[in-house]
Order: C-alpha cells, then structure tokens, then sequence
C-alpha cells in the first residue's frame, strides 16, 4: 500500500459485511476495481463483500446483470455475486439498487454500504464505526432542496418528510447552524452509510422512499425527486433508526480511508498524490488492467494517460471554487468522460 495513512483511533476489531452494486456497464467495471481496491489496502478486513446485482424483469427494458468474465473476476478477489430482483424502481431510478439491494444482506449483521464508484485507500476494519448509531457520508452540498419562487423553506419541506413518518424533527436539527440554512437540516451524500442491521434498515428506506415518490407531501409539490430521492429519504432512515450526523472519529471514511471519486476526470483533478498512486498501483496487474480496459474512461484515463494530462491543469493547492468550473475547463480540453 502506498504512502502511510493518518493515524485513526482505535476500535475493537469487529467484522461487518460490505455492499456494493454491480450492473452492466460503468459499475461493474467500478466494482472491479472497488473490489482489488479492497483486497489491497483492508487487509484486516474479515466481512464479506457483497455486490448486488439488479435481475431482469419488467422494471429494466435492456438486462442489467453484469458480464461473465467480471464476475468472475469478482469471486477471485473475494466478492460475493447477490442477484436481486427489482420491485420498486429499476431502470427509471437506477439509484433505487442501493435501497432495494439491502434485502440480500445477512439480517442482523451489521453492514456498510459504499457507492461503487469508490476506491478503498486504508484500513476499513480501523474505522471506528458505531453500528448502534447509523450514519452516513456529510461529504454533501446544498443540491436539495432546491430553492423555487414560491418553494415554503427548508424547514416547512423538512419537517413535513419527518411528520409523513412519525419522526421527531426537532431533534434532527444541528442548532449551532442558523434557521433557513441548509445545514442545520440532517442531510447526507447516500455514498456510504451504515446500520445494525441491513433488513430493517433496508424495509425503512424501501418504504420511506415509495412513499415520498408515489405521494410527496404537499410541500414538496415543486421539489424534484430525481435523482435525489435516496438522500431525501436517508436521513429519515437514519434518523428513525436512532442515528445522525458521523462522530468526527468517522474522518477516515471521505478522507484517508476511503475516496468516492464519483467521475475519473474530478478524481485526477482533485485527488491527492497518494490516491493517484493507490488507484494506479490498484489498477496495474494484466488480469485487471485486460478488464478495465474494456471501459473507455479507465482505458482513456488510468492506461492511456489522459488522466494526468487532467492533472496537470490544476493546481490542488488552488482549485476552483465549485466544481462546474473544474468540470468546464476539463471539458474546454477536450478530457472530459463518464
């Protein structure tokens, strides 16, 4: 592994599964490399990771299960392939895997979910997680809701979720934030979060998240839903299952621990030199590298080089504000691909 992580507090050594999802097209390639990722840089990790698979059915027009040599590979870095069918969403809201995915896990063993587009670049099994309190990623911005002439407030769309499904309101909110601004509201990034138990977590999200989308409440009539839905639902999940914003002992995940580099080209803007060297290091051996190449942005980015020529347009030190901006110049290259 390279380069010497910050040093995390430590934590009694305790074995949770992982879950990732894997379909056809950009994630099974993200899962590839999630998974080496994994095997690399968590050696104490004693789970078992899990990626679920989304099933032919009604709900897709075209078949989303992954390739055959991918999921092969999978299994020899030690994942497990878990098959789901899709009841709720499907190809309409593919980001609806990720609530209905839970179902294959183990009831009642703890378990952590990670978008794939993720790279592990720690020891995960250090991270001191509190499988009693869930949580989730707070590497967030204001995306929702969003702000409409004659949208009611934050509070007014906030609190009608909260009293849709019986929840305290009042105790969600982070008070030392001011009222009106985004971030007094329980809000999450849905890359990571973690519960006790992943059925009864899973049940909630399900049925929290159908009811929002079947029958938003009145205030959210001029709110979009997609693709947001799933960080609408999380926090009352989260919150309705006795959990709230991460301790700051959870800084490893979003930081030296884990990356969520979301798109290839913000990653080699953005990241630092130790996740670039990790994601090629990761990235090297022939077995993967013949599979990753089959996807244009690792084939174009990781292999090919075009993601340090992204690289050398910025300075990490001085990045842009926002990231449109670093989006725009990446594209004004002539570099930019999902």
């Amino acid at each position: 592994m390279i380069g010497t992580p910050m040093a995390l507090p430590l934590a009694q050594t305790q074995d949770f599964n992982i879950m990732i999802i894997g379909q056809g097209g950009r994630l099974e390639y993200e899962a590839l490399l999630f998974a080496a990722s994994l095997r690399a840089n968590s050696p104490k990790f004693q789970g078992q990771l899990f990626v679920a698979e989304p099933q032919p059915g009604p709900l897709w027009n075209r078949d989303p299960r992954m390739s055959a040599p991918v999921k092969d590979h999978l299994a020899a870095l030690g994942a497990q392939i878990a098959p789901f069918p899709s009841q709720h969403f499907g190809e309409t809201y593919p980001q609806g895997n990720k609530i209905e995915g839970l179902h294959i896990l183990p009831a009642g063993q703890p378990f952590v979910f990670f978008d794939t587009d993720t790279l592990i670049t720690g020891e995960l099994a250090d991270v001191p997680f509190d499988f009693a309190r869930p949580a989730a990623s707070m590497n967030r911005t204001d995306t929702w809701p969003v702000e409409e002439l004659y949208w009611p407030g934050y509070s007014a769309i906030w609190k009608s979720l909260y009293d849709r499904f019986g929840l305290d309101f009042a105790s969600s909110l982070d008070l030392s934030q001011p009222d009106e601004y985004w971030e007094r509201y329980l809000y999450f990034n849905a890359g990571w979060f973690y519960g006790a138990d992943p059925a009864a977590f899973g049940a909630r999200f399900t049925d929290y998240a159908v009811s929002v989308r079947d029958d938003p409440p009145a205030e959210l009539v001029i709110q979009p839903l997609d693709p947001w839905l799933d960080q609408v639902v999380l926090p009352l999940v989260i919150h309705g299952l006795g959990g709230g914003r991460p301790s700051p002992e959870m800084r490893g995940l979003d930081g030296e621990v884990t990356c969520h580099y979301r798109m290839l080209p913000l990653f080699y803007a953005t990241a630092t030199d130790r996740q670039v060297a990790i994601l090629d290091e990761v990235a090297a051996p022939n077995k993967l590298k013949k599979l990753l190449k089959l996807h244009e942005p690792f084939k174009r980015m990781v292999y090919q080089g075009r993601g340090h020529k992204v690289r050398a347009l910025f300075d990490r030190n001085n990045l842009p504000r926002h990231e449109r901006a670093i989006r725009n110049q990446i594209k004004s290259a002539g570099f930019w691909m999902r």
